[in-house]
Parts: C-alpha cells; structure tokens; sequence
C-alpha cells in the first residue's frame, strides 16, 4: 500500500482546513471576542500538521489505488473531526474534548446533531467555524459521492460512474479536479444566491451566510437555539424551504440546467420520486395535523418546512413536531431513512437506492410467478448491471444491521425507545434532530459518553455510504 501518497493527500488537506481556519479568524478579531486564541491554536496545529505530513511523504510515487482510495477517504473525515474539534475544546464552551468532537464530526459529516444547550452563548468566530465547517463537509460529500465514490464501487454509487453503462448522467468532466471545480462553482453560486435572499428577507448578514452555508451542506446548525423558528418569518421559511430542496437534488441536474437543459431535471427518474416523496410526505402529514392549525397557510408553511428539511436530512426546525400525532411522526421517521438524490449534499439511503431496491422487490415477485421470465431493472430507461443491485443490497443490508446493533447498545443505556431508534437513525442519515429525548426542541447534551462515540460512529459510517469505512475495518483489507 502506498502509504506515503496517502499521507500527503492527507497534509495537503489538513493545510487546505487551516486555510479555512482564517475567516472565523478574522471575524474572532474584528468583533473582539474570547475565542480568537481558541482559533489561533486549532489554526497552527492544523498548519504545523499539515506542512509535517507533506514534508515527510514529499514526492510520493505511484498511483492512488481503491485500498489507497478507501484508506484516503476514511482517515480524511476522521481526522478532520479530531482537528476540527480543537478550537471548541480550547474555548472552553464545550466541558470535554468528546463533546467537541462530536459537534464536529456532526458539522463535518453535515449531520447537525448539537451537544450545546444554548448555541447562542457562541461566539461569533466559533458561530462562523461551526456553519463553515458543514459548508465544507457538505461541498466534500458532492465531490466524494459525484467524483470518487463511484470509482472505488461502493455501495452502488457507481452508477455515476462516466465510463460504465448503466443508469448515469453524461460525464461532467474527465478529471476528478475539472469535476471538483465544476461542482465548487455551482455550490458557491447557490450559496452566495440564498445569502442575498435571506439578508433581503430580515436576516443579518452573519446569520445569512451561516444559515446559507449550513443550508446547501443540509447540515443544519443555527446560530440560534430555537433555529429557524427563532426568526418568525413566512418568508424565510419559504427560501430555505426551496434552497433545501435544491441542496437534496443531485448537482449533476444543476450542471444540467445551468447549460440549459432545465428539462434535465424531469427526465430525472430519481428527481422526479424525489419530488413524488416530498408531495406524499406533505400531504400524508398536512392530513395528521389538519386539527393542529388554524388555517391552511399556517399548515402549509409548517409541513412543507419540516418535511423538507427531515427528507433532505438537514434537520433544521420551525416548529416542535414531536407535539405532531404519531401518524405525522412515523411518516418522519421513513423520510428520515430516505434522505435526499444521490449527488446531493443529502444523507440517508438515497432515492435513487429506495428506487432500484423496490424494483428489484418487483422483479423477484414476477419471476416467482414467471420462472421463466428475463426482466432488467432499468433506470432513466437504461438496464441496471447486476453487480450495482448486488451492491445496492448489501448496502441496504449493513444499515440494517448497523442500525438494529448501535440502537440495542443505545437502548442498553437507559433511554426510552423513540429516543434510542431515532438517534440512530437521525446520525446514520445525518440528519441531527429525531424524536422524543433527541428531537428538536432537545438535544444530545444528555447522552451518555459511550452513547455519543457510538453515535459519531454512526454519522462518520452513513455519511461515508458505509462500505468505505467498514472496508478500512476489515482485517482483509490490511493483508498483502
């Protein structure tokens, strides 16, 4: 294995995150606050980690394999959570180095989940970190599941992959980096679009760009304790309701529409269930609560909000909806596992997964009663090769049993069950908030030490789609 390309890979990216480091930097100092010394130290560790690891693997030869790729992906979400965590411990806001790393691994992995009782009690240089941190987890997703993923074959996202048949968008680029750049430039423009729209709508400027960055990365954090609901504004919801939507869809579809072929996005098998869900959600929900509110607006501003916000894994809240009927909150729970298109800044099992997986349902129920039958499953009306369903189901297998393990050990801890199975769930899909003891008007400052490295675990496992990080855990991965 080589090593010593992975290491500098790695260096580089840890100087790239120091970088980064700068602009909550410079707002600590403009706004003379406590937290610039608590910057400046995550700054040089990051910088002096950096610059040792590319000077101690400079010039590495060869070429970046699948073990290298699997080993690359893993250790640079891992330690960019540990790296990332220094400045929240140094500042003394969270009590151990354990809570700063699990806010960390959560805003990187655009999870959202919060151990801060009050988030308000920030300041804003640590405010601007923590939004920036999921803005660049979120633009890290799109490029991993878009531009590598699909070349180390794991979990069915290869699919995308330019080169193979099967269901896949024309190729964007024929490099990784043109690729990256592409996806940069698109993620930047929305971003900078919502920003506007949100300033114009009463936010601040400070609140608009972290509520923009946490908003395209579908991660979720606030700079207020009672989110979106802290503003109060139809208008509002209504432009995160919308940029939500767009940050769930896959960014191929944006490159598409963009050069013009809006009609991209309806040709879009995957889009056009996405949207499908997102209406069902609505309506199933509108239909539990329609003795909740006053009037069909208020209904509408509120379920749409939320049911876009929990499929499209971003977890913000204007509303408790653990106060819903149970109806309205079983169906959150299925959004939940769903999560956003694949090429998203979504989590959860992916659209495109829930498609394949249920006409692959369809076609073993037909060759029961048709032995003799040949039926493809196809998408976008392209055949779908049978190693990608294979990968596809036995992805769908590990969740399950990834899920059904960490919520025995969960529940093993005292917590009540909604409050042990949606943890799980809300970290496996990255989404932040679940019900009961964890939902939105809760957080997880009350869990247990062992409970919230299970639960940093589970954010790293499903934002890495999985097989990644139980490939690097393998014993059969680390033999000649």
């Amino acid at each position: 294995m080589n090593i010593r390309m992975v290491v500098n890979l790695l260096g580089r990216g840890v100087l790239f995150f120091a970088a980064s480091m700068v602009a909550p930097l410079l707002i600590s100092f403009y706004a003379h606050e406590n937290d610039l010394y608590s910057l400046v130290v995550g700054f040089l560790v990051c910088l002096l980690t950096g610059a040792a690891m590319v000077i101690f693997s400079r010039r590495p030869g060869g070429e970046l394999r699948h073990r290298e790729g699997f080993l690359f992906v893993t250790l640079a979400w891992t330690l960019a959570g540990f790296l990332g965590a220094i400045p929240f411990r140094v500042s003394g806001y969270f009590p151990t180095y354990l809570d700063a790393l699990f806010e960390t691994v959560s805003g990187f992995t655009t999870t959202g989940a919060s151990v801060l009782i009050r988030v308000e009690v920030l300041p804003h240089g640590l405010l601007m970190w923590r939004s920036l941190i999921q803005w660049l987890g979120g633009m890290g997703i799109i490029v991993l599941t878009i531009a590598i993923l699909p070349y180390l074959g794991v979990g069915g996202m290869q699919i995308f992959k330019a080169e193979s048949p099967g269901p896949t968008m024309d190729k964007l680029k024929p490099r990784i980096t043109e690729t990256a750049k592409l996806l940069w430039g698109i993620y930047v423009g929305i971003t900078f679009l919502e920003i506007i729209l949100l300033y114009v709508g009463g936010m601040d400027g400070f609140d608009a760009c972290c509520h923009a960055f946490t908003t395209m990365a579908t991660g979720g954090f606030s700079t207020k304790t009672a989110s979106i609901a802290a503003y109060d504004s139809a208008f509002i919801d209504a432009v995160i309701t919308v940029f939500m939507l767009i940050a769930g869809t896959n960014f191929a579809l944006h490159y598409a529409a963009l050069n013009g072929d809006v009609k991209r996005y309806f040709k879009s098998q995957e889009f056009r269930w996405y949207i499908g869900i997102f209406i069902l959600g609505c309506a199933f929900i509108l239909w539990s609560t329609r003795h909740t509110y006053s009037s069909v607006f208020e209904a509408l501003r509120y379920v749409s909000f939320q049911t876009s916000s929990i499929l499209t894994t971003t977890g913000f809240a204007t509303y408790d909806y653990v106060m819903w009927p149970v109806a309205a909150q079983s169906m959150l729970l299925f959004l939940m596992i769903v999560g956003g298109c694949a090429g998203s800044t979504g989590g959860g099992i992916k659209v495109m997964r829930l498609g394949l997986l249920i006409k692959f349902a369809h076609r073993e129920i037909l060759k029961l009663v048709h032995p003799h039958a040949v039926v493809s499953i196809k998408w976008d009306k392209i055949p779908v090769a049978n190693d990608t369903l294979q990968a596809i189901v036995g992805f769908s297998i590990f969740y399950a049993l990834l899920f059904i393990l960490a919520s025995l050990i969960m529940a093993t801890m005292g917590l009540d069950l909604p409050t042990s199975i949606s943890s799980v769930i809300a970290c496996m899909s990255n989404i932040g908030p679940g019900l009961a003891g964890v939902g939105p008007a809760a957080n997880y400052a009350a869990i247990p030490d062992l409970g919230k490295v299970v639960l940093t675990f589970c954010m790293l496992v499903g934002r890495l789609e999985i097989y990644t990080v139980l490939v690097v855990l393998s014993p059969v991965f680390w033999r000649r």
